[in-house]
């Protein structure tokens, strides 16, 4: 057949760089270390403090498990995947592991667990609601108000894949509500606090936690190669100078303020400024520390949420200080305790101080609320190229948002922006620093922000500034009826689109449910390993899905590249054996140590998948090295999730899926369809569509001119021979490293033919070059149309 050809390209240049030839190396990606901005000073510190700790008390107890208790929010680390279908006797009789499964063998009809109606047998749904019989395959049974499942005797007969292998492991964990298990794991932080608090009076010592000791190594990544000589103490509360308070006497909380923050010499704005949005709201605060009030033994616990999963974090009150007996990190005023405490217990769930160092206030606002957050680029140059900015989706966004009451922070001057340093400052802005965000207004067809520096001083002198001539008596009133207040300024739209770079939304809730799931991600190698989570909605449910990897901030972590990270979410039909179905959401593909997105779920059956692209090439062996991901959903209803081992085409057919919904269509002859992802995937997708009942199409794929990409056929040229009514992932692109410019270019070429192979396209009695290997089948398989 004769020839056609498309071409096009894409992607971000960036001076200089060679071409990749994407080899798929046995080992890792590069390393590289996410960050930068802001010095830590460094100096060895010598000497510890003499005080009580309790035996195993303190020793890798950061950490509260909550065994006993098959709660949703627990990271299930016990959950054992059987990758094998589970046989049934077809006499009635049961083999030893379907008793210790406890199957049950169907019986000749099913009841629909909505509506209650008994359905014969062979109904796939409800003959009365018509809702899907997968949602009865495990009886719902409500106890006092609670979801729970047990097998029910009407339950379809197939066999279930990815089933736990022992009795006694949760098949289906239930979403459940968020303040319910803040509950739960305030009392248990309680329990192990009164014991070191016990153990303490007796031996009339105060408590030294040596998981985090008052040594150099909780100081600096290398504690013997530091220089700086700022910290040369560590001191108990009554011990240190605080200026101008000294009739006071310490606290944890008073009424904690943004003003009650003071940075210290660690480059850490991200946190303190994420601290300083949650004190605009007092109760929000309080949550994360749990021990609210004073401790005479200086024991202490603190709430956080690390990399998507929570975290009880015990820590003592012996702070960084310097020769004079003054904080040297981050303090309150007021002689206040609850920024350096949970300041410390960042520090020690990251390794350190040093740790720190450099951040965004949305990896803050996280940690702090554990709420999905949300960042809204306000500058076109964050954008995928091509896209514009849509400025009245954002002003209803963030008008929503303060509806909402969630919290919000607006980030000055970062990002990629050009700053004019002296044009900010005549301005009366900070470039490089976080503002809280307190309200939004429409006001006669002006929109307006009122935002605080949570430094308490400096403000806004640009139009709408306290002494703008803009003010009219009658909106002053409205907006400013009590004068005005040091850091607190009103700020048009229009200027902060102008001046900063994104506003971080916090989306907490009360009355909402979570649950939190913990996987691999695995290279293309290792596809038995993939994950994916069935979810079962059983009535209509707002929710948020958030996709975590490991952080970044600890040492040995921070040798391996960050991932781009993507969470997909499919309609799906039968739990026995998952399909992926229409696409209903998918986050951002982005490298960030989270992603997210947002639903109103219909009741029904979903499918979400975990996708690393950039991930897919590095053909790690060893399953004990993948990097980890949690996934947490929030829902304003309760949920059902059960983690599942697919087969591995199921990966195929979410990127055919996907591509199919999201990508760039281009006909190229009768019968046959190029799709293309490109815009805003840090890369490119090319998936092939045939729907010739009798010929092929052979397709050349030339992405030669590219560079600083790598690629998942382990080369930048290929040629298949798609078969007839059959779809084809061709090649998948990615950028190397996040921080680096790369650049896409394709070309494709195509005919008919009326037999396999490539004929002269490529080797004698192939089909593809390179040829598809268990490595990559499960992604480059051809996947009928059904």
């Amino acid at each position: 057949g004769g020839g056609g050809g498309i071409g096009g390209s894409s992607g971000v240049a960036a001076a200089g760089g060679s071409r990749s030839p994407s080899p798929r190396p046995s080992s890792r990606l590069g390393s590289g270390k996410v960050g930068g901005g802001g010095a830590i000073p460094k100096q060895r510190v010598s000497g510890s403090r003499r005080g009580a700790t309790p035996g195993g008390a303190s020793k890798s107890n950061d950490v509260v498990s909550r065994s006993g208790h098959h709660r949703s929010s627990n990271i299930n680390r016990d959950f054992a995947v059987d990758h094998t279908l589970m046989p049934t006797s077809s006499t009635g009789g049961r083999s030893p592991r379907d008793v210790e499964q406890q199957v049950t063998m169907p019986s000749v009809s099913w009841h629909c667990v909505l509506c209650t109606y008994e359905n014969h047998t062979a109904a796939v749904s409800c003959e009365m609601c018509q809702s899907s019989r997968c949602l009865s395959s495990s009886a719902v049974v409500l106890t006092n108000g609670r979801i729970s499942a047990t097998s029910s005797p009407g339950a379809s007969s197939s066999p279930r894949i990815g089933s736990a292998s022992n009795a006694s492991a949760v098949l289906r964990q239930e979403s459940e509500l968020m303040e319910d298990l803040r509950h739960i794991e305030e009392q248990e932080a309680l329990e192990k606090w009164e014991c070191i608090v016990r153990y303490c009076r007796e031996n009339k010592e105060p408590f030294v936690d040596d998981s985090f000791p008052p040594a150099p190594k909780s100081l600096y990544y290398n504690p013997t190669e530091t220089k700086d000589n700022h910290v040369v103490q560590w001191l108990r509360p009554h011990e240190i100078v605080m200026e101008g308070d000294s009739k006071l006497k310490w606290v944890v909380f008073r009424t904690p303020l943004p003003s009650d923050i003071s940075q210290g010499v660690l480059g850490n704005c991200w946190l303190l400024s994420a601290l300083a949005v949650l004190a605009e709201r007092e109760d929000l605060v309080k949550k994360v520390m749990v021990m609210r009030e004073f401790c005479h033994q200086g024991a202490y616990q603190v709430r956080l949420c690390k990399d998507g999963k929570w975290t009880m974090v015990l820590v003592d009150d012996l702070l960084p200080c310097d020769k004079r007996g003054h904080l040297v990190y981050s303090q309150a005023k007021r002689k206040q305790l609850w920024v350096p405490l949970i300041e410390k217990a960042v520090a020690k769930i990251h390794g350190c101080y040093e740790a720190l160092v450099s951040g965004r206030a949305i990896e803050g606002l996280a940690t702090l609320t554990g709420a999905p957050c949300e960042s809204v680029p306000l500058q076109p140059s964050s954008l995928p190229s091509e896209d514009e900015l849509d400025r009245d989706l954002i002003w209803a966004q963030l008008l929503s948002s303060r509806l909402a009451r969630f919290l919000m922070g607006a980030s000055c001057g970062g990002g990629n922006m050009k700053v004019d340093e002296e044009e900010y400052q005549r301005k009366g802005l900070r470039p490089r620093h976080a503002y809280s965000v307190l309200d939004v207004r429409d006001m006669l067809g002006n929109r307006l922000l009122r935002l605080r520096n949570p430094w308490g001083h400096y403000s806004w002198k640009g139009d709408w500034s306290d002494d703008s001539t803009i003010w009219t008596p009658q909106l002053r009133e409205i907006l400013m009826p009590h004068g005005a207040s040091d850091g607190v300024f009103w700020i048009s739209f229009e200027d902060v689109l102008k001046y900063f770079d994104c506003i971080d939304i916090c989306k907490v809730r009360s009355g909402w449910n979570e649950v939190r799931l913990r996987g691999t991600l695995p290279p293309l190698s290792s596809l038995d390993h993939l994950s994916c989570v069935l979810l079962t909605v059983l009535e209509p449910t707002e929710a948020e899905f958030t996709l975590f990897q490991e952080g970044q901030r600890n040492s040995e972590k921070s040798q391996r590249s960050q991932l781009d990270l993507c969470v997909v979410v499919f309609r799906t039909r039968s739990p026995a054996s998952p399909e992926v179905g229409r696409l209903v959401e998918h986050s951002k593909r982005q490298v960030r140590g989270f992603v997210g997105c947002h639903k109103m779920l219909e009741r029904d059956l979903y499918i979400l998948v975990c996708l690393a692209f950039n991930h897919w090439h590095t053909g790690m062996d060893d399953p004990a090295s993948y990097p980890e991901y949690v996934l947490a959903i929030h829902s304003s209803k309760r949920l059902l999730v059960e983690q599942i081992s697919p087969p591995a085409y199921v990966l195929a057919d979410a990127i055919i899926n996907l591509t199919l919904a999201k990508g760039q269509r281009h006909e190229g002859r009768e019968g046959m369809t190029a799709y293309y992802l490109t815009k805003g995937w840090a890369g490119l997708v090319v998936m092939v569509e045939n729907r010739h009942e009798n010929k092929w199409i052979h397709v050349k794929c030339d992405c030669q001119e590219s560079y600083n990409v790598v690629s998942t056929r382990g080369e930048l040229r290929t040629v298949d021979s798609v078969p007839p009514l059959h779809r084809q992932v061709i090649i998948v692109l990615t950028q190397l490293e996040g921080s680096g410019g790369f650049s896409i270019a394709h070309r494709l070429t195509h005919r008919l033919a009326n037999t396999g192979g490539l004929h002269d396209w490529g080797p004698p009695n192939t089909s593809h070059c390179p040829p598809i290997d268990r490595q990559v089948e499960g992604l480059h398989s051809p996947r009928l149309i059904t």
